[in-house]
Formats: C-alpha cells, sequence, structure tokens
C-alpha cells in the first residue's frame, strides 16, 4: 500500500503567494498619488484599449497590476456591486472602504480555496472632500488590505518606486508636481535600465475633487505633454 504524498499547508500557501508574486512582478508598475484637488493614478502602459485604471463609481477609481484578464473581471464585478448598491439605496452609500472590503473578501477566497491564485494587485481610491479625507487601499493577491496615505505604488518596482516617491513628495502639491514625480520614478525605477516616460507610453486619470458627481477623468494627448513639460 502506497503512502499518500503529503504537503503541509504552511508550503501550499507559501508556493501559492511564491507563484503570484512572480507573476505580478512580470508586469509594468502603477503609482497612484494624492494631490491638492484630488487624486492621480498612473500606469506605465502604452496600449490604447487595455486599460488599467478605470472609473468605479462617482469617487471612486480602480488601477491594477498583474494578468489583465483576471484583474478585469474584478473591475467588471466592482462596478456591478457599486451600481447594484447605489441603485438599491443611494449613492453615497457606494464608498471606497465597502467595495476594498468586498475585493478583500473575494481575493481572500480565491487565494485559499482555488489551486491557482489570481496574479494582481489592485488599488481602490476615493477622492473625499478634502486631502484629509481621500482615501487609498491597495489589495494584494491574498486579500489583504493596506490603508495607505499620500501615494501607493504596484507592481515588480514597487519597493523602488516608494522609495523615490518618499524622498519627493509633499502634502498640498499640485497635479503637474504629483504626476511628474510619478512619472520619474515609473521611468527611473520601473525596470533595471533608467528610462524617459513619454506621454505615449502612460495611462493616467484623475478623481477631481472640484468636479460635480463624477470625478474620474482621463488625462491625454496635449493635456498630458503640457503637464510633463511644465515646471
Amino acid at each position: 500500500m502506497s503512502v499518500p504524498f503529503y504537503v503541509s499547508p504552511e508550503q501550499i500557501m507559501k508556493d501559492k503567494a511564491d507563484f503570484a508574486r512572480k507573476g505580478i512582478a512580470r508586469g509594468r508598475s502603477v503609482v497612484v498619488v494624492q494631490y491638492s484637488d484630488g487624486i492621480v493614478l498612473v500606469a506605465e502602459n502604452p496600449s490604447k484599449a487595455l486599460h488599467k485604471i478605470s472609473e468605479i463609481y462617482d469617487r471612486i477609481g480602480f488601477a491594477a497590476v498583474g494578468k489583465y484578464n483576471e484583474f478585469e473581471n474584478l473591475r467588471v464585478a466592482g462596478i456591478r456591486l457599486a451600481d447594484l448598491r447605489g441603485y438599491s439605496y443611494d449613492r453615497t452609500d457606494v464608498t471606497g472602504r465597502s467595495l476594498a472590503n468586498a475585493y478583500a473578501q473575494t481575493l481572500g477566497s480565491i487565494f485559499t480555496e482555488t489551486t491557482k491564485p489570481y496574479e494582481v494587485e489592485i488599488v481602490v481610491a476615493e477622492v473625499g472632500a478634502d486631502e484629509a479625507t481621500d482615501q487609498i487601499y491597495r489589495l494584494t493577491f491574498d486579500g489583504s488590505v493596506a490603508d495607505e496615505q499620500g501615494f501607493v505604488a504596484m507592481g515588480g518596482s514597487a519597493d523602488a518606486i516608494s522609495g523615490a516617491m518618499s524622498a519627493s513628495w509633499r502634502a498640498g502639491q499640485d497635479l503637474g508636481t504629483s504626476l511628474r514625480q510619478a512619472v520619474h520614478a515609473l521611468g527611473e525605477h520601473g525596470t533595471e535600465e533608467p528610462r524617459t516616460l513619454s506621454a505615449d507610453d502612460l495611462e493616467v486619470a484623475v478623481l477631481d475633487r472640484t468636479r460635480p458627481r463624477r470625478t474620474f477623468r482621463r488625462i491625454e494627448g496635449l493635456e498630458l505633454g503640457n503637464l510633463l513639460t511644465a515646471e
């Protein structure tokens, strides 16, 4: 009689985590940064069709790194949940915190109950009435949630990018400054070789607290080029 092959639960979870981290590390990074009038989301993404950044609801944005089909499923599920809650109750009942909790439960269940975990990291950002009430939640592949302040970087080079942002970011700075800091950090630390990223290499959007109700808008073309070159 043969002895069944045994693998400890600790080893299974470690193998899953290592697998997910390797998949995420292959993707290009994303940076989410607060500025005086809102939150700017910056991704290195030359594709004009496959978005890493999108709107979830009136004051809530979504950014992701990793496997596209997996974070796209999460994005769509988040939009459906937000629409259902806003329609059933009130639009103000849809919050970044509630969406982050829902994503955490989903990612945690996938990580523990399925053979293959999602190879994704996501950020749920909600712009508040002022900079002090902005909310940025970072969620990892296993459902862990971190409440971030000021800025957050995701992807394989997240630690190096966060270090660069820590040295330059200050509360209350304007959109152009926050955007250029994020782009510089992505270019210098996003890969092994430093690069200069142009507008064509980027996907950029903001949650602008000065806009009525729907705060999300994309920054493209001439506007993006002017912000990158301004001093």
